[in-house]
C-alpha cells in the first residue's frame, strides 16, 4: 500500500489519504468526576449524555470539527481510551490528554513506543506546583511546569504537539496534544486549527522540521480570564522547547 507522505507542517497537516481511518482517542473523565454531574453519566438516567463521560471535551470538539471538514473522503472516529479495539490501534491515531487519564498517552509516551526525550510527570493534584514536562537534555534534565496563582487558578498551562509515526502501524500516524490540563490540551490543538494563527504556525513547523519523520513541541499556553489563548509558535518565549534540536 503506498501512503502519501505530506511534509510535516505544509497545507495538509491534518489532511489525511482518502480512505484512511483516523480515531481520535480521549480519556474517559475519572468516576469521581462523573459522580458531581451522575445525572448526565448514569446510563440509567433519562439524561444520560455519553459525551459527559469524556474529558477535554473542548479539544475534541474543535479537533473533530477541523478533521472532518479537511477529510470529507475519510471516517473519523472518536472514542475513550478504554473503547479502543484492537483495529483502532493500526489507524491514524490522535492523542487528546495526557499520562494521568489517558491510558493510550500513558502507554505509547512511557513504554517508550515512542522514543523521544520528553517525558510527562503524572499530575499531582495535592500539589500543582510539583506539575510538568521533563526534558532529558543530555547529562541535564529541565522541568517546565505551569503557572498558577495563590488561589491555584491556571494563568499558563505547558503543553506538548508530537507526529511521529504510529508504533502500532508505521504506515500510519501518531499526533499527541497534551497538555498539564484540559486548556492546554486544548492550545495544542488549537495551534493548528485556529484560522488566525494555524498558517504561521504550518509555516514554522514546515521550516524547522522538514525532512524529519517525527517532532515534537513544548509550548507555553497563556490563560486569560480563564480563556485559552492560541499558542503562536514564532513568537518569543512561547516554544519551550525542540526535538529534534536545531544541532
Amino acid at each position: 500500500v503506498q501512503v502519501r507522505r505530506e511534509e510535516p507542517g505544509d497545507e495538509g497537516f491534518w489532511r489525511f489519504p482518502d480512505g484512511e481511518i483516523v480515531t481520535i482517542v480521549c480519556a474517559p473523565l475519572p468516576q469521581d468526576l462523573r459522580q458531581e454531574i451522575p445525572s448526565y453519566t448514569n446510563p440509567n438516567s433519562a439524561d444520560y449524555v455519553a459525551l459527559y463521560t469524556y474529558a477535554d471535551l473542548d479539544a475534541l470538539i474543535e479537533l473533530y470539527g477541523h478533521l472532518r471538514m479537511l477529510n470529507p473522503g475519510n471516517r473519523v472516529n472518536f472514542m475513550t481510551a478504554a473503547d479502543l479495539q484492537p483495529d483502532d490501534y493500526s489507524s491514524h491515531l490522535v492523542l487528546l490528554g495526557g499520562v494521568d487519564w489517558n491510558a493510550v498517552t500513558r502507554e505509547v509516551t512511557k513504554s517508550r513506543r515512542v522514543e523521544i526525550p520528553v517525558r510527562q510527570e503524572l499530575r499531582d493534584t495535592d500539589d500543582p506546583n510539583f506539575n510538568g514536562f521533563e526534558v532529558l537534555d543530555g547529562d541535564e534534565n529541565r522541568v517546565f511546569r505551569p503557572v498558577l496563582d495563590a488561589s491555584k487558578q491556571l494563568l499558563e498551562d505547558v503543553t506538548q504537539f508530537y507526529r511521529g509515526p504510529n508504533p502500532y502501524n508505521k504506515k500510519r500516524t501518531v499526533t499527541i496534544c497534551n497538555g498539564m490540563y484540559g486548556r492546554g490540551t486544548l492550545g495544542a490543538v488549537r495551534a493548528l486549527t485556529d484560522a488566525r494563527f494555524r498558517d504561521r504556525n504550518n509555516e514554522y513547523i514546515k521550516r524547522r522540521f522538514s525532512g524529519e519523520s517525527e517532532f515534537s513541541i513544548l509550548s507555553r499556553i497563556l490563560v486569560v480570564q480563564g480563556k485559552v489563548v492560541t499558542p503562536d509558535w514564532t513568537a518569543p518565549d512561547t516554544v519551550l522547547h525542540e526535538w529534534p534540536s536545531r544541532e
